[in-house]
């Protein structure tokens, strides 16, 4: 008696460690599912082919994007103006811009935020010959220089031109993309341009020694923004947090490795790693909504007023421009604008 209730027992025991494992195992398998049924959010991101986005890159190779429930895909564009503009036309998600380019929309009054720089900068240089008498910068006096409209080019160009003491209309400055920037300084249709690598060293490769270059922002950090509309901020406020997840990743990533991130970024862009070399100190990666921009956009926007380049003559409060919710969750100490 006693031994077949022992194996009774026994046999309860082996059923409820049955049961459990079934339950388990099926609690396992639903929460799989659940996982692998996540659904990826796809983004598409509009940029200039450049090293300006060296933590998008950097992302996109390391998989951070994928990680993070993301499905990114790029549209190139060869400027700014034209990603943000691709922006508010809704062919991109996400643009990227320079600092002067959101106080320019933001003085038209469009509807968007940026959210985060992704780079500091110091690239845009003055490119005139010598050849044509150009050897110093007062020698600009009555000469053509080529410039691209509407971007942070044609900022730092009047600035250029004032702390030289250059009035803006003894010179001839004449709207040239900075795809043919190279071009038409070759072929004499300017006799100077505003732009930066690699097309200095396109220009270089032509001219040799005749080029003369001189640094055009006198030293004032470049801010590479990332910018949407403000109805795909509130839409997709969890993707614009994935996002800046993905770029915070990078920026570690270069913070730690930074030789292996420059053969990332030079694999991407098909440039030689003495390129990379040479450009590299001219940036500052990192995401972050420093409180310096504010006062760039300010003095920026005044002087589109002060030049007639844009139809209002009151500045906006560009607070009103800035999505403080993503980098609040991601990375508030990334944060130092007065809000």
């Amino acid at each position: 008696m006693a031994m077949r209730k022992k194996q009774n027992l026994i046999l309860v025991l082996a059923v409820v460690i049955l049961i459990i494992a079934i339950v388990l195992s099926a609690f396992v398998y639903i929460n799989s599912q659940k996982s692998s049924t996540v659904s990826t959010q796809s983004i598409t991101l509009g940029v200039i082919p450049l090293e300006l986005n060296s933590l998008i890159y950097v992302a996109n190779d390391q998989n951070y994007f994928a990680a993070n429930g993301l499905n990114v895909t790029f549209k190139s564009y060869g400027s700014g103006l034209a990603s943000m503009q691709g922006m508010l036309n809704g062919q991109v998600n996400i643009a990227f811009a320079a600092e002067f380019v959101v106080a320019e929309e933001a003085l038209a009054n469009y509807s968007f935020y940026t959210f985060g720089s992704i780079a500091n900068y110091n690239i845009y240089n003055v490119v005139t010959r010598a050849d044509e008498g150009i050897n110093n910068i007062s020698d600009l006096t009555g000469k053509t220089i080529g410039v691209a409209f509407g971007t942070i080019a044609q900022f730092y160009l009047g600035s250029f031109l004032e702390l030289n003491n250059i009035n803006q209309s003894n010179v001839n400055i004449v709207n040239v993309p900075n795809s043919r920037s190279a071009i038409d300084l070759e072929n004499g249709i300017v006799n100077a341009v505003v732009t930066y690598q690699p097309i200095i060293n396109q220009i270089e490769s032509v001219l040799g020694n005749n080029t003369v270059v001189w640094p055009a922002q006198a030293n004032q950090l470049g801010y590479w923004d990332a910018v949407c509309t403000t109805s795909w901020a509130i839409a997709h406020s969890d993707a614009l947090v994935k996002f800046l997840k993905s770029l915070i990743q990078a920026e570690n990533f270069i913070a730690g490795d930074n030789d292996q991130a420059m053969a990332i970024v030079a694999s991407t862009l098909n440039y030689t790693s003495t390129y990379m070399a040479d450009v590299w100190p001219n940036y500052q990666f990192s995401v972050g909504l420093d409180q310096a921009q504010i006062q760039a956009m300010q003095y920026e926007a005044q002087w589109l007023v002060n030049n007639n380049l844009t139809s209002t003559t009151t500045l906006p409060n560009f607070l009103n421009y800035i999505y403080f919710n993503g980098l609040e969750t991601v990375q508030p100490n990334s944060i130092t604008i007065i809000h």
